[in-house]
């Protein structure tokens, strides 16, 4: 799924070339897509598009007083739709407007887990967006540092949880993890003083550096094109020491690292109830 960088950048490129249109019809082409019923959609229509802004991950239309709250998922994508066919490969959602233009939301695949929520007044106190935690390019280190104590868990998990800290995914929390010389299973709570400082830099210093790079490029790239250190890097050699980037694989994702830079050498174990391998 699009992380913060990646969905900001994609944010700002939809508002440079959509902003100010007149919409003029919202056409749910998935009947599961629409997760509100009220209000109507088409009490949007015949509003300018303000914005498309960001929360987290979830991209927002804004058509005051309503918004539309697009959520990805892990394939979806919104993008232009100069074709406008009338069924679009993929395509679960279609925004017309007056000026001839569309947006079409996409998703590959049968789950059909985006969705989009029309809102009306402040769509930040409301589901889906009312119980994410801080953003994660705005965080102080002290807000960082008390989520982290509250809990008890393994700081790669930490770092995807919404709930904690809004816009970190995989591919950040992989990465993060390895410039603040972290094991991805180091226990929150147990985070000392100056671990947190690193934590906390090189979470803004990345974020910072990866919106640097979307904001260069024309649409969304994929994953594996993103500059990094480790994610998408098991097997290659560590930028910083040269050993081996390791991975712990799960069914949905993938944990890498460096046990030289992260670990103390020590390679972890390939599986769901991972512990250090002796």
């Amino acid at each position: 799924m699009p992380e913060l960088p990646e969905v900001q950048a994609h944010a700002e490129r939809l508002t440079d070339s959509f902003a100010d249109a007149v919409l003029s019809r919202f056409e749910p082409l998935s009947f599961t897509v629409l997760r509100t019923y009220a209000p109507d959609p088409k009490d949007a229509v015949g509003r300018p598009l303000q914005e498309v802004g960001r929360r987290g991950k979830l991209l927002l239309l804004r058509f005051a007083p309503l918004t539309f709250v697009v959520h990805p998922m892990q394939g979806g994508r919104l993008k232009p739709d100069p074709k406008q066919s009338a069924k679009p490969r993929g395509g679960i959602a279609r925004w017309r407007f007056e000026d001839g233009g569309a947006l079409l939301l996409t998703e590959p695949g049968t789950e059909r887990k985006a969705g989009v929520w029309v809102l009306d007044g402040d769509p930040l106190v409301q589901e889906p967006l009312a119980d994410l935690g801080p953003e994660a390019d705005t965080i102080t280190r002290d807000d960082l540092a008390t989520r982290l104590a509250a809990t008890s868990m393994r700081v790669h998990g930490f770092l995807r949880d919404q709930q904690q800290l809004a816009g970190v995914g995989r591919r950040l929390a992989n990465e993060v993890l390895h410039r603040a010389q972290l094991s991805p299973f180091a226990t929150t709570s147990k985070l000392d003083g100056d671990e947190v400082d690193r934590l906390h830099a090189a979470l803004g210093a990345l974020i910072a550096e990866s919106l640097e790079f979307e904001r260069a490029q024309s649409e969304m790239v994929k994953s594996a094109d993103r500059p990094g250190a480790v994610h998408n890097r098991v097997g290659q050699p560590c930028p910083v020491c040269d050993d081996a980037i390791r991975a712990v694989e799960y069914r949905a994702y993938t944990v890498a690292y460096c046990p030289t830079c992260q670990t103390g050498g020590k390679v972890l174990a390939d599986n769901t109830t991972s512990k250090f391998l002796k």
